[in-house]
């Protein structure tokens, strides 16, 4: 990309040795003030900062570069369309997808699921057929299989988990058959950082003959993916969330399924021709990409892809179980605390309540003292009612996180409790 080459020293000085610092500096809204402390933001399960880099790359190809896609005959079009259809390589090797082909430009997570529901689903889910998910699930992968279960007379079933939020993989087996069409789970849980088995799951799956799909939005920050070896069906995953910009992500489906698939929106690009009488469609993934896209965001995702991959994601995935392990030991002696999620293998999410304060008012009263974290049901809900309790607190860490943040956040708690 033309703005990673332009800074392309700079980060590479970077991450020649993982220094938390030097990342840090690469993010402006770090280098803020908030309630007259430096910002300590512990809300990355939500979303991320940018770094410069992201940044810039917004900023200079909307005052040199801009034009529309695959439309033009003119030079800015094609240099345009050329970095536009750059990312989708760039998201290929980022996952480890067979083809550049197989990747489909979304809206986000949430899109890229509702699309395998309205296209794959409502062509291949009958009445009476079952779709698996779990109990750890974020809204965005209960809600489009609610919808088309009650459409089709289909069933959703869900695989439980223990009190530690880790999935029940033996009741998991139990529950497939034949009836089982397809099974949905998160890779990462957003509300306790729970990591799932994904690829014994999809194998268990396809056993079955059932297809599999991976909600991917909290593990693709943290880890290294490949559905290749995962050999998922489908993978969805968001921009926002990898320090990219909001409103764009990806959706991963293997090309066996996309080309039997039928379009998700009537528009623009998706079409190969077009009649009064009849229209034909494009060939994945231009069959899934109706309308003018987001085109600056895209490239913007694409820098933020390849930003992370410089800094390399085994190296954030050390750093942040490093975050996440001092995190533990540190707010588990403070006064009242309860952790809600201690399943053995996590990412870094730590979610709680504290006996004295709802986690609204632990919210609100971190704040003033320059901690940004979430507090609510996460849309989990179904995860915080079997919990029985109505939301919790949640500290959730990124590339930037360090042992000040943590601190910080320690001290905050602290105060709650004086408090209350």
């Amino acid at each position: 990309m033309v703005v990673i080459a332009k800074h392309y020293n700079f980060i590479r000085a970077i991450v020649l040795s993982y220094s938390v610092e030097k990342i840090r500096a690469q993010f402006p809204l770090l280098q803020k003030e908030h309630a007259g402390k430096m910002v300590s933001y512990l809300d990355n399960a939500a979303t991320t900062q940018k770094p410069d880099v992201v940044i810039n790359c917004l900023k200079d190809f909307y005052s040199e570069q801009y034009a529309t896609v695959h439309r033009g005959a003119y030079l800015l079009s094609e240099k345009a369309t050329n970095r536009f259809e750059k990312v989708r390589k760039i998201v290929q090797k980022f996952i480890n997808a067979p083809s550049h082909n197989e990747i489909i430009y979304t809206k986000g997570t949430t899109e890229g699921i509702n699309l395998v529901a309205n296209t794959w689903g409502r062509k291949n889910i009958t009445k009476g057929d079952r779709i698996l998910i779990s109990a750890l699930e974020h809204h965005s992968n209960i809600v489009p299989w609610q919808l088309l279960c009650e459409e089709k007379g289909a069933e959703i079933v869900v695989i439980p988990m223990s009190q530690k939020g880790e999935l029940l993989i033996d009741s998991y087996k139990d529950l497939l058959n034949d009836r089982v069409k397809l099974v949905c789970v998160n890779q990462v849980s957003n509300a306790l950082g729970s990591v799932n088995p994904v690829k014994e799951i999809c194998r268990l799956a396809h056993e079955a003959g059932a297809l599999a799909l991976v909600d991917g939005a909290q593990s693709t920050p943290h880890m290294k993916i490949d559905v290749s070896d995962m050999d998922c069906d489908f993978f969805a995953f968001s921009s926002h969330k990898i320090y990219g910009p909001s409103s764009v992500g990806a959706l991963y489906g293997k090309m066996k399924h996309l080309e039997t698939m039928p379009p998700f929106l009537g528009g623009g690009d998706m079409i190969h021709e077009v009649s009064f009488e009849k229209t034909t469609y494009a060939k994945p993934p231009a069959r899934f990409e109706a309308g003018t896209p987001a085109i600056a965001e895209i490239i913007g995702m694409g820098t933020a892809i390849e930003y992370l991959e410089e800094i390399g994601l085994d190296q954030i995935h050390t750093h942040e179980q490093e975050i996440l392990g001092y995190a533990t030991d540190k707010l588990s002696q403070i006064e009242g605390i309860n952790f809600i999620g201690t399943a053995n293998d996590k990412a870094g999410v730590i979610s709680f309540t504290l006996d004295k304060a709802h986690p609204h008012d632990i919210a609100t009263i971190v704040d003033g003292e320059g901690v940004q974290i979430r507090a609510g049901h996460h849309c989990a809900q179904p995860v915080m009612t079997y919990f029985n309790i109505p939301a919790t607190a949640r500290a959730s860490f990124g590339i930037y996180t360090n042992k000040e943040d943590i601190d910080q956040l320690v001290s905050a708690l602290n105060t709650v409790n004086s408090i209350f």
